[in-house]
Order: structure tokens, then C-alpha cells, then sequence
């Protein structure tokens, strides 16, 4: 490779936040790296996404042991991606949920994943020796599946293909508060890699619709007041927009790769060059774009060879 991907040299630790979002509902943020979400019932505790090894994992459960001493019940998985799921053994949860697609895409391209992602970000992989394998639900359901925690109901809805295929949100009424895993962000590049462009639009209106009072997103900090939740929603949509709509210019006259990612540069680094975690994703955003607007439906899956040969191209 010319140079190491941004995400190589990046072995910054990050400040951790632990925000509440909504009475018995928090939001473990860390300056763009991967959220989790903590849902406190009546008598056990519910997290949304588990981080990528059991060491972050056990930074999650500190955090919760400083609020509530109830039981870990359930881990709920909002897709596959290793820096999401391959923590989860350090909660001991009874029941681990995921989507049947999102299952589908462990048994299909989880190792694949976890061998990519270790090599594109190893900050987030220190401790791995610790984790004990791929992360398998207990529990999966097709588009809506509700959990009681006690008396506290919790919604998990497919809404549509946006980050991945399998991507689900966690929705409690009685607060009227979203987790929507890398569906939304905030200030922090959308990984696209995996990603529906045509799709993610249709899911991000299905969010809007709840109206909800606060987000809990894949990155960024919480998302407290529906001026800054909607705020949130249409960053998100003008990211994905304008990545897709400059990768497609380049794909509907037959241009390269590279041109495609010179030409989403120019269209997204005015507005997000800031954000954490944009070089790094770009590269990957960029090859799923240029693929979708080729026809390419379903992203192809990325191993740790083929990261590296993209690069190489995108840097000739």
C-alpha cells in the first residue's frame, strides 16, 4: 500500500460519555467510536450493541453498574459488523437478539468481517485474545419483535435496508426514545461500505416518523430534543445523498473507481472532513457507491485482501 488506511495509525483512546436520553435509557458514546445503548426494566437490563471485545464491553458494563446493580437479561445486535457484536460475551446475557437477516450475514461473511475490521481498526480490537469467537443470537425475528422488561415495553423493528441489509432499531414508548445503531449519526461519518444508498433515505423518513423525543445513534453524541434528533436525521441523509449522487455521476459515464472517489471528495469534504471517522470510511463508501450505481445490488463482501487491493487502486 502507498500508505496505511486512516483508521491504522488512529490509537487515540477516546472520552467516554455516559448521557441519559430518557428516564432509565442512556447512551455510551466515545467521540465516534461505536455506541451502546442501556435499557433499564423493572428488573433486568437490556444493552443495544456490544462493542468489539470484551475489554470495551466491560467499559459498557462499568457504566451501567454506576446506575442500576439489575441484571444483564438481553443484547440486542442492531447488525453484524465485529465492532458491534464481538463483545457481547462480557454481558452474559441470557438472550442475544438479532434480525434472521442479520444472522444470515454472520453465517455468510461474519469472519470475513472480523478478519477486515481487525486489520482496518486495531485500536478498537485491543484485548481480542479475549473474545471467544463469532457472536450467534439466541433470538432472531423478521420485522417487529416486542420485549418486557417488567412493565417496560420495547419495540425492535426492521425498517429497511440503510447500513446493512439486516439493520434494526429499538424503539421504548414509554419514553418515546430510539436506538438506532449506524441507521443515524451524529457528527460522525456514515460507513457506508455495506450499505443501501437506495434504500437508506426510505428508512431514515420511517425513523423521522416516530417523532421521537431523543436518539441514541451508531456514533456521535446522544441526541437529546427533536430539534436535534431531526438535525441528526437529515446530516445523515445529506452524507449518504452526497456520497451516492457523485459516485454515480462518475459510474453513469463509464468513469474509474478512482475518478468516482475524486469526485465525492470534492462533493463531501466541504461538509464533512470533520467528522469522525470520514477518512476512514470514504474509501469504502466510495467502493459500494461506484458498485450500486453499477448495478451491483448487494454489497459485495469485503475480506482483508480485498481492502488492501482497493486501496492500492484508489492510491495509483
Amino acid at each position: 500500500m502507498a500508505k496505511a488506511f486512516a483508521s491504522q495509525g488512529d490509537m487515540t483512546e477516546k472520552k467516554i460519555s455516559f448521557t441519559e436520553v430518557g428516564e432509565g435509557l442512556y447512551a455510551f458514546t466515545a467521540e465516534g467510536d461505536p455506541n451502546s445503548g442501556v435499557i433499564i426494566g423493572d428488573d433486568s437490563v437490556m444493552i443495544v450493541e456490544a462493542q468489539a471485545t470484551p475489554r470495551l464491553a466491560n467499559k459498557v458494563i462499568d457504566c451501567v453498574r454506576s446506575v442500576t446493580d439489575k441484571p444483564i437479561s438481553h443484547v440486542v445486535l442492531t447488525h453484524y459488523h465485529a465492532v458491534r457484536v464481538l463483545g457481547a460475551s462480557a454481558f452474559n446475557a441470557n438472550q442475544i437478539i438479532m434480525s434472521d437477516t442479520a444472522r444470515g450475514m454472520v453465517a455468510e461473511r461474519g469472519q470475513e468481517d472480523w478478519d477486515s475490521e481487525f486489520q482496518r481498526f486495531p485500536r478498537l480490537f485491543e484485548g481480542h485474545e479475549s473474545i471467544p469467537g463469532l457472536t450467534w443470537p439466541t433470538t432472531t425475528f423478521n420485522d417487529k419483535m416486542t420485549v418486557y422488561l417488567g412493565n417496560r415495553r420495547v419495540d425492535l423493528m426492521h425498517l429497511g435496508r440503510a447500513h446493512t441489509a439486516g439493520d434494526i432499531v429499538a424503539h421504548v414508548p414509554d419514553q418515546n426514545v430510539m436506538f438506532t445503531g449506524d441507521i443515524v449519526e451524529y457528527h460522525s461519518a456514515c460507513y457506508c461500505g455495506d450499505g443501501y444508498f437506495g434504500d437508506w433515505g426510505t428508512t431514515l423518513d420511517r425513523i423521522k416518523a416516530f417523532d421521537v423525543d431523543a436518539i441514541a445513534p451508531g456514533r456521535g453524541d446522544a441526541l437529546v430534543g427533536r430539534d436535534m434528533v431531526n438535525a441528526a436525521i437529515e446530516n445523515t441523509r445529506d452524507f449518504v445523498d452526497s456520497t451516492y449522487a457523485a459516485a454515480a455521476r462518475v459510474a453513469a459515464r463509464g468513469g474509474s473507481l478512482k475518478e468516482a472517489w475524486d469526485a465525492v471528495r470534492e462533493a463531501s469534504d466541504p461538509k464533512f472532513a470533520d467528522y469522525a471517522i470520514y477518512e476512514h470510511c470514504l474509501p469504502f463508501n466510495v467502493a459500494r457507491a461506484y458498485d450500486e450505481a453499477r448495478g451491483i445490488a448487494h454489497p459485495r463482501i469485503w475480506t482483508d485482501k480485498r481492502d488492501v487491493e482497493m486501496w492500492e487502486d484508489l492510491q495509483s
